[in-house]
């Protein structure tokens, strides 16, 4: 359809007069000017005298061409075109050569033809497609009605979900607490056991504490050393420098050290 109105577009009231004043139009323009007669329903008269008359008002032959009812053709007037549209000069760009409004009415009559074949197989469709449509729609309703019914439902279910889920989790932090509770009594009690054992373990470590509090000064002293001097060195420099010259030193300045001090164990551990 939209082919038929941009050919039908292409012609103004110019060309029309022009190809209806032709005195002696070539044959190919009266095949055309035919066509056009059979498609407003003309069953015998097609000459080019017929032709001229409908044409006579070129503005009322436009419009009436533009307005043209695609969707209902007769059967009659499909099978009077079949052997024009069958034709190989029946073509836009042979008509062209002739007459470009010739050409225009031509493109129009074949793609006015086809529109009407592809219509009216697609016709049932559409009628089917609103009938399908029609009952979706009444689906859709009882649909709607049977949705409102579920959420009352769901919102009743969910009202005594959520009183389940609150008895459920007020059990739980009874239970929780409880639990709480007993490990609390049981910790108190491993504490109490474990306070008597442990009593020996601290005072040992209250004299352990009490020496490293003033070795940790010599210790301090030599991994700080160790930290700032010795990275230049090599290992075995590094061992002779920290091990038997700052050693001896802090021994003869008689400053509190650990025996056997790896600055080392003091700056990290083996992992």
């Amino acid at each position: 359809m939209k082919a038929a109105e941009d050919a039908v577009a292409c012609l103004d009231v110019k060309a029309i007069q022009e190809l209806k004043a032709l005195a002696n139009p070539p044959p190919d323009c009266v095949v055309v000017t035919k066509a056009v007669l059979i498609l407003k329903g003309e069953k015998k008269n097609h000459g080019w005298p017929q032709a001229q008359k409908m044409m006579n008002n070129p503005k009322a032959f436009l419009e009436s061409v533009q307005k043209y009812d695609g969707d209902n053709i007769a059967e009659w007037i499909l099978k009077e075109l079949e052997p024009i549209l069958s034709s190989e000069s029946f073509t836009f760009e042979n008509m062209q050569k002739k007459s470009s409004a010739a050409a225009n009415l031509c493109k129009w009559v074949i793609n006015i033809v086809i529109y009407n074949t592809i219509f009216k197989k697609v016709k049932p469709l559409m009628e089917s497609a609103e009938a399908a449509e029609k009952l979706a729609n009444e689906k859709l309703a009882e649909l709607a009605i049977v949705m409102e019914k579920v959420r009352v439902i769901v919102e009743k279910v969910d009202g005594l979900k959520a009183q389940l889920d609150a008895a459920v989790a007020k059990k739980k932090a009874v239970e929780d607490d409880a639990n709480a509770l007993a490990l609390n009594l049981s910790l108190a009690n491993r504490l109490v056991t474990g306070l008597a054992d442990e009593n020996v373990r601290w005072t040992r470590n209250v004299k352990q504490f009490q020496t490293e509090k003033m070795t940790m000064i010599g210790n301090a002293l030599v991994s700080a050393a160790f930290v700032s001097y010795i990275g230049p060195f090599n290992a075995l420099f590094r061992k002779d420098l920290w091990c038997n010259q700052w050693i001896n030193d802090i021994i003869a300045k008689s400053i509190p050290f650990t025996e056997g001090i790896d600055p080392l164990e003091v700056l990290s551990t083996d992992a």
